[in-house]
């Protein structure tokens, strides 16, 4: 999707640490109708995979995440993020490792939310090391549902992540993929959709 390529060129940051920050259009200000496209551009891609649920963790994926589901007619189901691993009950869980806030999670979904029945969109704002969507996909394999496919925003193909994933099998539709800056902070995009 070439317009989240513009969007970043004209509106995104370099921060350090390799941080793409799109505070003003996705994860802290949120350009609706922006986020609609997104959704559409998804929706094209993935739209006859007979998805029953979106998947996301809190909190920056839920704005995302939120219109994807409406576009797909489906409920958006989000992963709840937990500073203590003391979580018992009726709970899928995994654990996952904020890249930009340097702790670790464990995240839960109620079983009775998440079951072998639902073909799950998973949607995600970055993917760099695949940490938290490495957390969704044990929730999703917890409950024995299917993931019939991934979104991600903005992917940074020069850390592992994408690839990792990609060499497991999953199919990820990425809106951008960064493949890496210069010492001027320009952004470099890949010439061609990794897929």
């Amino acid at each position: 999707m070439r317009e989240m390529e513009k969007k970043i060129l004209e509106e995104g940051r370099i921060m350090p640490g390799e941080i793409v920050l799109v505070d003003s259009f996705l994860n802290q200000q949120v350009d609706v109708q922006f986020l609609q496209k997104m959704a559409d551009e998804w929706y094209a891609y993935f739209g006859d995979r007979k998805i029953t649920k979106v998947m996301t963790l809190e909190a920056s994926g839920i704005a995302i995440a939120t219109i994807v589901a409406m576009r797909f007619g489906v409920p958006l189901l989000f992963a709840k993020k937990y500073e203590s691993y003391n979580l018992t009950g009726d709970r899928h869980q995994s654990t996952v490792h904020s890249y930009t806030k340097g702790k670790t999670y464990a995240i839960s979904i109620s079983h009775r939310l998440l079951t072998s029945e639902d073909r799950v969109l998973i949607i995600d704002d970055f993917l760099a090391k695949g940490s938290a969507l490495n957390g969704l996909i044990d929730l999703v394999k917890s409950a024995g549902a299917t993931i019939a496919g991934i979104g991600v925003a903005v992917e940074k193909t020069f850390q592992s992540g994408g690839h990792e994933l990609r060499e497991r099998g999953y199919e990820i539709y990425s809106l951008a993929q960064v493949s890496g800056f210069d010492g001027d902070n320009h952004i470099f995009f890949e010439p061609e959709p990794i897929i």
